[in-house]
């Protein structure tokens, strides 16, 4: 496991102890409202002029809180199971020093399924069962395979192999762009009151001091975020992080001119 993957497992493992500390608070919260409740006799109105009543009213209030704030707090436990489920789902992230060698793989295993849709529509229309099971289909896949589907059509449908085809291509022109990226050196610029940077695979602006309120403003309308582990404004290096970054750098000279 490398150093990418450590981080998406503790990132996951913080997403779980969040999920399961506001599990935890949605729990007292509602044991809360129950056990106040259960000191009101059902069904009991409230006594008007009573010396209860003030008492009744504060319990009710009570309740009504606490069952809003379990309900509240279910809801973000939710939200933070989802986010632990999503960690490492959103396909094969920049970030990750293997990302490239991945890849590789991905489009090795595209380019095989590729040859064997190919060379099963082929055998099907030969009429060659033979040729599919030295494809490694099973008696019962050739079978399916040979069931015509809603226009008439056996064997693996056009559009299987054009997405295929599509994906084939995505997958080599983000190995391109990878490897052209990995053979860049890093640039880092120094202006007057801010460095920008190009590391880690991240456009970066770092600042001696907090920038002010126009500063931010500016670097947060161009999709910079705050990096408190990297002390800096980062966003994706990609052209359209460097195209913000270009338009930061221009706004921050002429604020600084």
């Amino acid at each position: 496991m490398n150093n990418y993957e450590m981080k998406q497992e503790a990132r996951k493992e913080r997403y779980m102890q969040l999920a399961d500390k506001a599990q935890q608070e949605s729990n007292v919260a509602h044991s809360t409202a129950r056990k106040i409740g259960s000191f009101i006799p059902f069904g009991q109105p409230i006594l008007v002029g009573h010396h209860s009543e003030k008492r009744h009213r504060r319990d009710i209030a009570k309740i009504e809180n606490n069952m809003r704030k379990a309900v509240a707090l279910t809801d973000k436990a939710k939200y933070y199971s989802d986010k632990a489920a999503s960690v490492g789902k959103g396909g094969i992230s920049s970030d990750d020093p293997s990302a490239i060698q991945k890849l590789k793989e991905q489009l090795q295993a595209a380019e095989r399924n590729q040859e064997i849709m190919k060379a099963a529509n082929k055998a099907i229309k030969k009429g060659d069962d033979a040729a599919l099971r030295k494809l490694g289909f099973t008696d019962s896949q050739i079978v399916e395979l040979k069931k015509p589907d809603y226009m008439g059509r056996v064997g693996y449908a056009p559009f299987s192999l054009t997405n295929n085809n599509a994906n084939i291509r995505r997958l080599k022109k983000r190995i391109e762009e990878l490897e052209n990226k990995a053979k860049m050196q890093p640039k880092e610029i120094e202006h007057e009151g801010f460095t920008y940077c190009e590391e880690d695979n991240r456009c970066q602006f770092i600042f001696s001091d907090k920038p002010d309120d126009e500063t931010r403003a500016l670097l947060k309308s161009h999709a910079f975020k705050w990096s408190p582990s990297r002390g800096a404004w980062v966003r994706m290096l990609n052209g359209n992080g460097r195209y913000a970054a270009d338009r930061v750098i221009s706004k921050l000279k002429a604020q600084n001119a």
